[in-house]
Protein backbone atom coordinates (compact mmCIF):
# COMPACT_ATOMS: atom_id res chain seq x y z
CA UNK A 1 0.00 0.00 0.00
CA UNK A 2 1.29 3.44 -0.93
CA UNK A 3 0.90 6.67 1.00
CA UNK A 4 -0.48 9.89 -0.47
CA UNK A 5 0.92 10.80 -3.87
CA UNK A 6 2.04 14.30 -4.80
CA UNK A 7 2.10 15.44 -8.44
CA UNK A 8 5.35 15.16 -10.40
CA UNK A 9 6.77 18.72 -10.46
CA UNK A 10 8.03 18.35 -14.05
CA UNK A 11 4.49 18.13 -15.45
CA UNK A 12 2.43 21.03 -16.81
CA UNK A 13 -0.15 21.48 -14.04
CA UNK A 14 -2.92 24.11 -14.08
CA UNK A 15 -1.51 25.19 -17.45
CA UNK A 16 1.85 26.15 -15.91
CA UNK A 17 4.91 24.42 -17.41
CA UNK A 18 7.91 23.18 -15.45
CA UNK A 19 10.12 25.96 -16.89
CA UNK A 20 7.85 28.63 -15.39
CA UNK A 21 7.73 26.87 -12.03
CA UNK A 22 11.53 26.52 -12.05
CA UNK A 23 11.81 30.26 -12.70
CA UNK A 24 9.71 31.11 -9.63
CA UNK A 25 11.52 28.65 -7.38
CA UNK A 26 14.77 30.36 -8.41
CA UNK A 27 13.17 33.70 -7.50
CA UNK A 28 12.41 32.28 -4.04
CA UNK A 29 16.03 31.12 -3.71
CA UNK A 30 17.29 34.53 -4.86
CA UNK A 31 15.23 36.20 -2.12
CA UNK A 32 17.82 34.88 0.35
CA UNK A 33 20.56 37.11 -1.07
CA UNK A 34 18.15 40.02 -1.49
CA UNK A 35 16.66 39.96 2.01
CA UNK A 36 19.19 38.09 4.15
CA UNK A 37 22.61 37.01 2.83
CA UNK A 38 23.90 34.76 0.03
CA UNK A 39 24.26 31.89 2.47
CA UNK A 40 22.09 32.27 5.59
CA UNK A 41 21.92 29.44 8.11
CA UNK A 42 18.11 29.22 7.95
CA UNK A 43 17.85 29.42 4.15
CA UNK A 44 14.06 29.14 3.99
CA UNK A 45 12.62 31.48 1.34
CA UNK A 46 9.28 32.04 -0.38
CA UNK A 47 7.94 33.80 -3.47
CA UNK A 48 4.22 34.45 -3.95
CA UNK A 49 3.16 34.66 -7.59
CA UNK A 50 0.09 35.62 -9.59
CA UNK A 51 -0.07 33.16 -12.50
CA UNK A 52 -3.17 34.86 -13.91
CA UNK A 53 -0.88 37.69 -15.09
CA UNK A 54 0.53 37.27 -18.62
CA UNK A 55 3.82 35.56 -19.46
CA UNK A 56 5.62 33.97 -16.53
CA UNK A 57 3.17 35.59 -14.11
CA UNK A 58 3.71 38.41 -11.66
CA UNK A 59 5.72 38.40 -8.44
CA UNK A 60 3.54 39.80 -5.65
CA UNK A 61 6.03 39.48 -2.79
CA UNK A 62 8.87 37.49 -1.23
CA UNK A 63 9.83 36.50 2.29
CA UNK A 64 12.63 34.71 4.11
CA UNK A 65 13.00 33.14 7.53
CA UNK A 66 13.51 36.09 9.87
CA UNK A 67 13.75 34.31 13.24
CA UNK A 68 17.27 35.50 14.01
CA UNK A 69 16.61 39.04 12.76
CA UNK A 70 13.38 39.64 14.67
CA UNK A 71 13.41 37.19 17.56
CA UNK A 72 9.98 36.00 16.40
CA UNK A 73 10.18 32.19 16.31
CA UNK A 74 7.11 31.96 14.06
CA UNK A 75 8.44 34.24 11.32
CA UNK A 76 9.30 31.46 8.89
CA UNK A 77 9.76 32.26 5.20
CA UNK A 78 6.15 31.46 4.32
CA UNK A 79 4.71 33.53 7.18
CA UNK A 80 7.02 36.43 6.30
CA UNK A 81 5.90 36.29 2.66
CA UNK A 82 2.19 36.10 3.54
CA UNK A 83 2.66 39.07 5.89
CA UNK A 84 4.57 40.99 3.19
CA UNK A 85 1.88 40.23 0.60
CA UNK A 86 -0.86 41.41 2.90
CA UNK A 87 1.03 44.68 3.43
CA UNK A 88 1.65 45.11 -0.32
CA UNK A 89 -1.95 44.36 -1.29
CA UNK A 90 -3.52 46.64 1.35
CA UNK A 91 -1.06 49.54 1.05
CA UNK A 92 -3.23 52.59 0.16
CA UNK A 93 -0.31 53.96 -1.91
CA UNK A 94 0.69 50.60 -3.41
CA UNK A 95 -0.07 48.94 -6.74
CA UNK A 96 -3.15 47.02 -5.54
CA UNK A 97 -4.84 49.20 -2.88
CA UNK A 98 -7.09 46.33 -1.80
CA UNK A 99 -9.42 46.42 1.17
CA UNK A 100 -8.61 43.76 3.79
CA UNK A 101 -11.45 41.54 2.53
CA UNK A 102 -10.32 41.93 -1.10
CA UNK A 103 -6.74 41.05 -0.08
CA UNK A 104 -7.97 37.90 1.64
CA UNK A 105 -9.88 36.90 -1.48
CA UNK A 106 -6.87 37.61 -3.71
CA UNK A 107 -4.84 34.80 -2.11
CA UNK A 108 -7.16 32.33 -3.86
CA UNK A 109 -5.58 33.33 -7.19
CA UNK A 110 -1.96 33.12 -5.99
CA UNK A 111 0.69 30.40 -5.90
CA UNK A 112 3.19 30.09 -3.06
CA UNK A 113 6.68 28.80 -3.94
CA UNK A 114 8.93 27.85 -1.05
CA UNK A 115 12.34 26.23 -1.30
CA UNK A 116 11.64 23.71 1.49
CA UNK A 117 8.51 21.87 2.51
CA UNK A 118 6.51 23.89 5.01
CA UNK A 119 6.35 22.96 8.66
CA UNK A 120 2.82 22.20 9.95
CA UNK A 121 2.39 25.80 11.15
CA UNK A 122 3.22 27.22 7.73
CA UNK A 123 1.29 24.54 5.83
CA UNK A 124 -1.73 25.46 7.97
CA UNK A 125 -1.19 29.17 7.22
CA UNK A 126 -1.07 28.34 3.51
CA UNK A 127 -4.39 26.52 3.79
CA UNK A 128 -5.99 29.26 5.93
CA UNK A 129 -4.83 31.86 3.37
CA UNK A 130 -6.61 29.96 0.60
CA UNK A 131 -3.76 29.80 -1.92
CA UNK A 132 -4.52 28.25 -5.30
CA UNK A 133 -1.22 26.34 -5.27
CA UNK A 134 1.60 25.47 -2.89
CA UNK A 135 4.88 24.38 -4.45
CA UNK A 136 7.95 23.33 -2.48
CA UNK A 137 11.48 22.11 -3.15
CA UNK A 138 13.35 20.19 -0.44
CA UNK A 139 11.19 17.79 1.58
CA UNK A 140 10.84 17.60 5.36
CA UNK A 141 12.33 14.10 5.18
CA UNK A 142 15.43 15.44 3.40
CA UNK A 143 15.77 18.19 6.03
CA UNK A 144 15.56 15.63 8.84
CA UNK A 145 18.17 13.43 7.13
CA UNK A 146 20.53 16.43 7.08
CA UNK A 147 20.15 17.16 10.81
CA UNK A 148 17.39 19.77 10.81
CA UNK A 149 14.93 19.57 13.70
CA UNK A 150 11.43 19.35 12.27
CA UNK A 151 7.90 18.61 13.40
CA UNK A 152 7.36 15.39 11.49
CA UNK A 153 4.01 16.15 9.91
CA UNK A 154 4.25 16.44 6.13
CA UNK A 155 2.32 19.11 4.28
CA UNK A 156 0.12 16.55 2.58
CA UNK A 157 -1.16 15.47 6.01
CA UNK A 158 -2.11 19.06 6.87
CA UNK A 159 -3.82 19.40 3.48
CA UNK A 160 -5.70 16.12 3.93
CA UNK A 161 -7.03 17.30 7.29
CA UNK A 162 -8.13 20.72 6.02
CA UNK A 163 -11.07 19.49 3.95
CA UNK A 164 -13.54 21.66 5.90
CA UNK A 165 -11.95 24.89 4.66
CA UNK A 166 -13.80 26.72 1.88
CA UNK A 167 -10.94 26.57 -0.65
CA UNK A 168 -8.77 23.83 -2.10
CA UNK A 169 -5.10 24.11 -3.02
CA UNK A 170 -2.93 22.11 -5.37
CA UNK A 171 0.21 20.75 -3.68
CA UNK A 172 3.31 20.17 -5.80
CA UNK A 173 6.45 18.93 -4.05
CA UNK A 174 10.04 18.22 -4.94
CA UNK A 175 10.48 21.07 -7.44
CA UNK A 176 14.10 21.84 -8.36
CA UNK A 177 15.57 19.86 -5.45
CA UNK A 178 18.93 19.82 -7.24
CA UNK A 179 19.03 23.57 -6.49
CA UNK A 180 17.13 23.74 -3.20
CA UNK A 181 18.75 20.79 -1.37
CA UNK A 182 22.25 22.36 -1.29
CA UNK A 183 20.83 25.38 0.55
CA UNK A 184 20.03 23.10 3.52
CA UNK A 185 22.73 20.42 3.38
CA UNK A 186 25.81 22.37 4.56
CA UNK A 187 24.70 23.57 8.01
CA UNK A 188 25.42 20.32 9.89
CA UNK A 189 27.96 18.80 7.49
CA UNK A 190 31.44 20.38 7.54
CA UNK A 191 32.30 18.61 4.27
CA UNK A 192 29.40 20.21 2.38
CA UNK A 193 30.20 23.77 1.22
CA UNK A 194 27.81 26.64 1.68
CA UNK A 195 26.41 27.39 -1.79
CA UNK A 196 26.93 30.90 -3.06
CA UNK A 197 23.65 32.69 -3.70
Amino acid sequence: MHGPVIADPTLTINGIPFSTRAHWMRVANAALAELESPCPFAAFATAIVNHTAPGLGELVCIGVNANSKTGNPTLHGEIAAITNCTAVMTDPEGPFRFTPSRAQAAFQQLSLYTNAESCPMCASAIRWSGFREYIYGTSIDALIEQGWGQIRIPSISVFEQSFDLPTQARLIGGLLTNETDPLFFWQFNPDFPCPEG
